[in-house]
């Protein structure tokens, strides 16, 4: 039985949908040493031409560019590095039409949740300071320094519907709106009762456009 209080609830995602560009490798590449970037250039080029041509999915690609990147990097330092990376880039790459959407819904004293595969401390500096809320991907931590895997699964495809249902019931939003730009969202979209796909809205029930 539904137990709806009238409240509506906005899902955004990240890369992409409120900005205009990627930037997890633009941060790989702020926050990772040169010399380091070389060696993991010469170790990983295989991985980046395969997920290119579309044989590996963006999982185990981002799997492997965490791993061998940010393996052993000092908490302290990646998190600071973070706040940085996030002051200088996203306020530079944000899509002024999906930030005003978010707003309206701020103004509207509706919920309001980004969801995304991003990693957690890189995304919730800029979330914090626009009042909403953050479930993102994980990084693990040993004593003080990341462990280069993720704790947990990466937030995207189907695990962005499980977190989402881990942290909020559904059935306490009358309507649900979520925003999102590729398949990863797909599993996101489908809980919603309105969905906007690479800014165009899309009819409940009908699949997403390729």
């Amino acid at each position: 039985m539904s137990h709806s209080t009238g409240r509506e609830l906005a899902l955004f995602d990240f890369d992409g949908t409120l900005t205009d560009a990627e930037s997890f490798g633009p941060f790989l590449e702020y926050v990772v040493p040169r010399w380091r970037r070389w060696l993991v250039i010469a170790l990983v080029a295989p991985v980046v031409l395969a997920y290119r041509r579309g044989w590996l999915g963006g999982v185990p690609t981002r799997a492997v560019l965490t791993f061998f990147c940010l393996g052993g990097y000092p908490v302290a330092r990646f998190r600071r590095a973070a706040q940085s990376f996030c002051r200088q880039w996203v306020d530079a790459h944000l899509r002024p039409e999906t930030l005003a959407q978010l707003r309206t819904h701020q103004h509207a004293g509706h919920r309001v949740v980004v969801v995304s595969g991003n990693f957690e401390w890189l995304l919730a500096p800029w979330c914090r300071a626009h009042g909403v809320e953050l479930l993102a991907s994980r990084l693990q931590v040993s004593g003080r320094r990341l462990s280069g895997r993720y704790l947990g699964p990466q937030c995207v495809g189907d695990h962005k519907a499980a977190r989402l249902r881990e942290h909020l019931d559904l059935e306490d939003f009358a309507c649900v709106h979520a925003y999102g730009d590729t398949a990863e969202d797909a599993a996101l979209l489908a809980l919603a009762h309105r969905r906007t796909y690479r800014g165009e809205p899309v009819v409940q029930g009908r699949p997403l456009p390729a």
